[in-house]
Formats: C-alpha cells, structure tokens, sequence
C-alpha cells in the first residue's frame, strides 16, 4: 500500500517538482530546502501515476549513505512497492551492476575484481620499479590522481592528449597504459574505471545503449552540482530516449573542483537539454532569517550562478556575530570563553561545530580545549598530535630525549627508507629481549659484532650516529627544542622526503609541520613539550559522550548544527591564496561558494571571525581580513568590542578596491585600521 500523504506536508515549489514529470527538469535546491523529501516524493508519485515500474526508475546519489537514506524514506512511502526499485544507488554501485552485465564489451569477465587504494598503489609501485621511476620523486598517490582526472574526463590510455605545461604527464602516460593493461590482465578495475568503462560501452555499443534508455523512463540525480564530465556523459547517454532526467542540486553549493567536479554541468543543463523545467526550491527549513540574509547577500557576489533569494517561516533569530581577535590564540580563547560562559547552558557540545578552511588551523583550539577540559572531536580528519606526520616528527624528538623509549625507535628508525626492513627489526627484538638491552643499544651491539647485513648495516649505523649527534646538539651545543627539530627533519632526510615526493597529501603535511615548530614555542624546553604531548594524546582517549565538533567546510556540507563558528576569515587563508592563484575568479567564486556552505549549516547562531596577527610558520604576521567581510550586509551583523569606538574613528576603505592588490601587499584602509586600534 503506499502511503497517500506523501504529497500533504510540500510547499508549493517542492509540490510542483514532484507533480511535473515528463521531459528534463532542474531543480535548484537551495541549502536546507527539503530535496530529499522532494527527490523520494518525486520517485513515489511516478510509481502512483503509473508512469513507470519501479525497475524503471533509476535513481542516482554520490554516498551510500545518501542512497540508504533515500531507499528508507521511499520504504516508508511505498512500503512493499519499493521492492522493485532495483536501481537505486551511487554512481560507482548502478556502474558497477551494468559492468558486471557487459564486462565482455570492455575486455573483462563478469566476476571481475574492483580494486581499492592500497591495491591501486601497490600495483603502480611494480609498474613504477619495472620502468626504474623513483617513486621518492613521483609518488604513486600523485600518479593515480593524474590517471583519475583523465578517466574522469573520459579517456583512456589511447585518448589522453598531453598537456604540455605540465611536465609529469609526459611521465605519466606510459604508465597509465602499463597500468590500464595489468587491470585487465588481472580482470579488475578500479573506481574511475566503472564509469569509464560503462560510458565507452554504451557509446560504442548501440544496441546495449537501446535497451537502457528504453528501460529508464525516469532518471533522477542528487547532488548534481558535483558531478564530472563524464558521469554526466553516462547520465546524457541513459535519457537519450525518454528525456525525463530530474538532476537536483545548488550550484551555490559546488566546492569538489579539485575532485573533478565541473560546476558548468549545472550551469549549461538547459542549454544541453532543450525544454528544460526550472524550479527553484527557496524555503529553507533549517536556519534563521538572520544567517540565511547574510549568506544570500554574500553568495549574491558570485556571477556564475542560476541564482534564487532563500527565505525562511523560522523567526529572524540572532544576529549573526562579526568577531575581530588581536591573534590566532586569542580567537581560540574567545570562542571557547563564549561556549564555556554562555553557549553550553542552551544549547549540547555534539550541536556546536568549529568549522576551518584548512585543517591545521585545528591546532590552536585543540590546545585550547585540551587546557581548559572541553571535549572535542575532530570530524573527517585526524586529530593534530595524532596526524602520521606529527607523531613522526615527536617519535624523533621522544627518542633523542630517552633513547629506551623502543616504540619511537620502531616508528622513525626506517621513516625515511634507510634498508631496515622488518626481518632486521625482528632481530633486533629478539637480541634486545635476550640481552635486556632497548632497541637502540641493541643495534649498536649488533653492529659491533658484524650481525647485521652490510647494506642494512650502513643505513642503521647513519641512524645511530645522528641520534648521538642531535643528543649532543641539544644538551653540550644547548640547541633550542625548536631548532633541533628543524635539524633533525633536514638531517635525517624527512624534510626531502615530503619536498622532493610529487604527492597531492604533501603539502598538508609540511603544513601540519609548521604549524608543529610554532606550537613548540610556547615552550620552554623539549621536556616540557613532550609531556604537554603525552598529556594531550591520553587525555583525548579518556573523553566520551557529548563533544564539540571540528572539521573543515569542506567536511561539514550536507551536516547542520545549532551554533556554528568560522574562525580564521583572513586573506590568503579564506578565501585561499592557492585557489585563487590556480584558478583565478573561478577559484574565488567556489571560497566565496564555501563560505556559503559554512554559514547556510548554522540553524540559529553563526559566529564569524578573523584575528589580525597570526603565529604561521614560524613567524607573526599581519593578517587582513578576508574580502568576504565587507561582503556581508551590515544590518544583519553584532560585531565585538574591537569595531567599536576606535574603529569608528579611522577613515572608511573599500575592500572591493583595496584588496584588488598583488599577494603580499596591504590595504592602505587596513593597514590604518591596524594602527589605530593597536
């Protein structure tokens, strides 16, 4: 039986996108709008109509989590019928199945094998030692994301037309042939493959195209904003005969460029499908009138954008909260001041959420909380101290400073490669166990006694005598803890490791470790830092129930919480210097899309801020606040102290003009700003 009050509880705009059903229609769902409920109403009410079977109907998300979320509400609506909705899944799953039942076409058997990461850069790490590449100088990670962004666009090996600006893919195309060959040799194929696959067969094969776009009366997409070239050629491909594709999504909304997503499919899809229905889904259900009119008016800025004015029924709420701190620490103090004193008695940790641009910036609160007992949790990353990274460079610091700490000595003593390998270290194990000797001291003995291999033995003879010339650094030539770490990353051959390694994570990680060297100077010594480290990382495993959460915007989309706070709304940091270096006014419209996305998850408090130093990279300096300040309405803000008499004393500036300047520069009106209140 379904359910018949499917349609009771719809606006008018979300009624009107489940009731019109034939030929290609847009919807665009502004943030908080109700799709969901749209896109299974839709579903539900083609099946009432008799417009089509379930098995007819196929249904596309990006997360299996968004596809079981969607099966259960089309469940509970349709109850029993939803059985026959058999194609209901992400892109990679409905790939996958259609593969499976023409592998032949694509040179594979039916039972092929999808293979994961791990597999992926074992297999390119043969290929790589085959063809004598160092992989210290182009990672395998780095490869495989060249060879993804060419299956996302759609080819293969034979296809790929080189770029010659870049000077890796000259590399990189041979590898991607060895590579694709050994795929189908070993009758697998990764993730990209799926779709590119599917596509090339249903391009090359009309009579199998026939029969899908025949079967699929009705298409329906979440998300469309994120898709790629070549999952919208797949979805192209499948409507060729019927016509009816229902791709939801807001384009204000698009942040995974660097991911493949292509915003202009959203953009272009009335002019790619002719008599396109557009219908704008502008009440949102989840925030105050207050956070959604500062977020509207900052994403009317942007001019690649289908546009749409979103209001709400909820109460005009709190004014949005504008904050100015003297530095990076002092925000940090602040916003836990106001969670602390105020917050905490309304609302829970678990609806409170710290949302960052890049996720080093984590660090400071994580200090913060730590000293003050206010439980956190680090969403979609990895908390600071326990970063691969991070603990790395501590494990090196620990075993200078106690050289029978054994667990650091296993950590860094091949990290970098230094050909001591696992059967040396079992050995070693096994000479410290029967000698009552630590690791290290043990590796000295055995080298004494000539029983270590040669080439393992010159690796572990390099590693011991820098342990004793970085003891002797710190405690006879009274190197700062600071510089000592800095020596040890260059001596040690860590640093390089990170340079010299052409890889898509590494310059995450050498900002995590800059962001390591400035928090060590709040210390006085490498005694007191490490157990300020030890402390963090045991206090974090004792913590349980309610908890503040920190990501990044990028990880908080699709998530919504009662307060929200944005710290860090500096230039260069938000919107990030490297995106708009890159991509020029299309990367500072997808910040500004960003920013969008962190103030439409406040549901009644969102909290702004930027501080004007900040302690990066070894070094104080002044920060100037992000151009997206000036572009939020003025009526709609309560900003702090620090705007208040002295600031009202400088002259005015225009941001718009004064930050049209080149990198490193300064607006004449901050800079006045600045002096002012200092």
């Amino acid at each position: 039986m379904i359910n018949s009050d499917y349609l009771k509880n719809l606006n008018k705009a979300q009624k009107e996108a489940v009731m019109h059903l034939d030929g290609p229609l847009l919807i665009v769902a502004g943030a908080g709008s109700g799709k969901t409920k749209v896109l299974t109403s839709r579903i539900a009410n083609i099946i009432k109509e008799k417009k089509a079977f379930p098995n007819q109907i196929l249904a596309v998300t990006f997360t299996n989590k968004a596809a079981k979320e969607m099966q259960n509400r089309v469940s509970h609506i349709l109850g029993s019928a939803a059985i026959g909705l058999s194609w209901l899944g992400t892109f990679h799953s409905i790939c996958a199945k259609l593969l499976r039942k023409h592998a032949s076409a694509a040179n594979l058997n039916s039972n092929f094998t999808i293979v994961d990461t791990d597999d992926q850069i074992r297999l390119i790490k043969n290929i790589c030692k085959a063809e004598n590449i160092d992989i210290k100088q182009l990672a395998p990670r780095f490869i495989l994301a060249i060879i993804d962004r060419w299956k996302n666009k759609g080819y293969y090996p034979s296809e790929v037309i080189i770029n010659k600006k870049d000077i890796y893919e000259k590399t990189i195309l041979p590898l991607y042939k060895i590579y694709q060959q050994k795929l189908t040799d070993l009758n697998s194929c990764d993730f990209g493959d799926l779709i590119l696959h599917t596509v090339k067969i249903l391009e090359n094969y009309p009579d199998i195209r026939q029969i899908y776009s025949n079967n699929f009366k009705y298409i329906l997409v979440d998300e469309y904003q994120d898709t790629n070239f070549i999952q919208s050629k797949w979805l192209n491909l499948l409507s060729e005969k019927n016509k009816n594709l229902c791709c939801v999504g807001d384009d204000d909304q698009s942040i995974y460029s660097w991911r493949g997503a292509e915003i202009k499919n959203f953009l272009e899809f009335d002019q790619v499908y002719e008599n396109t229905k557009v219908i704008r889904l502008e009440q949102n259900y989840r925030s105050s009138q207050n956070i959604l009119s500062v977020a509207s008016n900052l994403i009317s800025n942007n001019q690649n954008r289908v546009g749409k004015t979103l209001t709400t029924t909820m109460e005009e709420g709190d004014l949005v909260k504008l904050n100015c701190f003297k530095n990076g620490k002092d925000e940090a103090v602040g916003i836990s001041d106001e969670i602390e004193k105020k917050l905490k008695k309304k609302y829970s940790f678990n609806n409170m959420a710290i949302l960052v641009r890049a996720i080093f910036q984590t660090r400071e609160f994580e200090e913060r909380f730590l000293k003050i007992g206010m439980p956190y949790r680090i969403l979609g990353g990895t908390k600071f101290y326990e970063r691969a990274e991070i603990k790395d460079c501590v494990a090196y610091l620990r075993l200078i400073h106690q050289e029978k700490d054994d667990l650091a000595f296993e950590r860094v003593v091949n990290n970098p490669k230094r050909s001591i390998g696992d059967t040396t270290l079992k050995t070693v194990h096994e000479f410290a166990k029967k000698n009552y000797l630590s690791l290290e001291r043990s590796s000295i003995k055995m080298i004494e006694k000539n029983l270590i291999k040669p080439k393992t033995k010159i690796g572990l003879g390099f590693f011991l005598n820098s342990l004793n010339k970085w003891r002797n650094d710190l405690l006879i030539k009274k190197v700062s803890h600071i510089k000592l770490l800095q020596i040890v990353l260059d001596e040690s051959g860590y640093s390089a490791m990170l340079k010299n390694k052409k890889d898509v994570d590494n310059e995450n990680r050498l900002e995590n470790i800059k962001e390591l060297l400035s928090a060590m100077k709040e210390f006085d010594n490498l005694e007191s830092f490490l157990e300020h480290v030890s402390l963090a990382t045991s206090i974090d495993q004792e913590w349980d129930g309610e908890k503040v959460n920190m990501m990044t915007m990028h990880a908080a989309k699709g998530l919504e919480f009662d307060v929200v706070f944005l710290p860090g709304w500096e230039e260069g940091l938000f919107p990030h210097q490297k995106s708009i270096e890159e991509k020029g006014q299309n990367g500072l419209e997808e910040e500004r899309r960003l920013a969008y996305v962190g103030i439409t998850r406040a549901k009644k408090k969102a909290i702004i801020s930027f501080s004007m130093n900040r302690f990066y990279q070894g070094d104080w300096i002044d920060s100037i606040a992000s151009r997206f300040i000036e572009e939020l309405p003025e009526k709609h803000l309560e900003k702090n102290s620090f705007f208040d008499e002295e600031a009202e004393e400088v002259d005015d500036f225009d941001f718009n003009q004064d930050f049209e300047l080149e990198e490193g520069t300064r607006s004449p009106g901050w800079i006045r700003y600045q002096k002012k209140i200092k």
